[in-house]
């Protein structure tokens, strides 16, 4: 067999390993369209001291973030800095934002905190970007986690305008034109969003995207899915965390 030449192996090698960074790089690409935050969180400590605040979708209520809080506290946070804020799904998103706000408050002054985190889903988005964007509730709070959130409206809302709450949440709305012009991400809070293709609800799924946020690109996920889904909700523990 005849042998290689010193020059040609260190030319394969060279291919070889080239080769293998772009894959790494293309492989990882999709997982988060904002990805240097992500990065930067990796190498700095954890925290799991912030009081976080779930905020549950339409027609949902604190029973949804069971598995949520199992994960966080697996994750390190303890059962009294995890708060569930309920709201009336058929009522109207500006009071329900400003009963979000009076929530914070009453948690900021239980546990001492200057800061929450909050972690939404579905409809829960409007809430909180109302609160955090018209109310300048930004200032309270170090993370916004949106997972499937309806933030830039649905059209699956069409089906139940009879309430205000979804005419507020179908896209072109004076609501979501209030709480999309300019900043969609207002202040010092860190902002991520978690949404997918087979969400099968946010109608356009990339609806849930926030212009400056970590948006992540779920491959495949439910609407409801999300709320049992412990990958996802380990990953939105360690955003917040982070």
């Amino acid at each position: 067999m005849r042998r290689r030449s010193p020059r040609r192996l260190l030319g394969v090698l060279a291919a070889v390993t080239v080769a293998f960074t772009l894959f790494s790089s293309a492989s990882t690409a999709g997982a988060a369209e904002t990805s240097a935050p992500v990065r930067a969180a990796a190498v700095q400590p954890l925290s799991t001291g912030t009081p976080v605040v779930f905020v549950h979708g339409y027609t949902g209520s604190a029973s949804n973030w069971v598995t949520a809080m199992s994960v966080f506290r697996l994750n390190g946070w303890s059962s009294s800095n995890l708060f569930a804020y309920e709201y009336d799904s058929y009522g109207d998103n500006i009071t329900n934002a400003q009963g979000l706000a009076a929530f914070v408050n009453d948690v900021k002054s239980r546990t001492g905190a200057s800061k929450v985190a909050i972690v939404n889903h579905s409809m829960g988005g409007l809430v909180s970007q109302y609160y955090l964007k018209v109310l300048g509730g930004n200032t309270s709070v170090s993370h916004l986690a949106s997972i499937a959130g309806a933030n830039h409206g649905t059209t699956a809302a069409g089906a139940c305008l009879i309430y205000t709450t979804c005419r507020q949440m179908y896209p072109g709305s004076s609501f979501i034109s209030r709480i999309t012009s300019g900043d969609e991400t207002p202040g010092d809070t860190r902002y991520a969003t978690w949404y997918s293709a087979c969400d099968g609800v946010i109608l356009p799924y990339t609806s849930t995207r926030l212009s400056g946020a970590t948006n992540n690109n779920v491959l495949c996920q439910n609407h409801i899915g999300y709320l049992a889904d412990t990958v996802v909700l380990g990953q939105v523990a360690r955003f917040i965390a982070s």
